[in-house]
């Protein structure tokens, strides 16, 4: 079983950067599929990205061509680097992880696939 502790999160005005970092322990990254969502007071929990095995990543329309996601196996730590923030991307972040079916992840980035969860960290973006 995989432990993930999230990191990274604060305060940002908007058009500001933020980057999330999540670190794993117990088990390899290179293991799983994992990725990073958000929930935002209110709303559903959101899929924001995701990374496979071979290291490509998936994004959210939301969140494309402003987040960048990515991964360090050697460090068994997954990264979202956040630029142009916008307010309504205020939201609790958090990472997670789902074991492979057949050595791939499993289509979209749907809360349900993923079993194993961060604690998340907030992130606040102001007008």
């Amino acid at each position: 079983q995989v432990q993930l502790v999230e990191s990274g999160g604060g305060s940002v005005q908007a058009g500001g950067s933020l980057r999330l970092s999540c670190a794993a322990s117990g088990n390899s990254i290179s293991r799983y599929c994992v990725g990073w969502f958000r929930q935002a007071p209110g709303k559903e929990r959101e899929g924001v990205a995701r990374i496979g095995p071979f290291g490509s990543p998936n994004y959210a329309d939301s969140v494309k061509g402003r987040f960048t996601a990515s991964k360090d196996n050697a460090k068994n730590t997954l990264y979202l680097q956040m630029n142009s923030l916008k307010p309504e991307d205020t939201a609790m972040y958090y990472c997670a992880a789902t074991r492979l079916a057949y050595g791939a992840c499993p289509v979209g980035i749907n809360v349900a696939d993923f079993p194993y969860w961060g604690q998340g960290t907030q992130v606040t973006v102001s007008s």
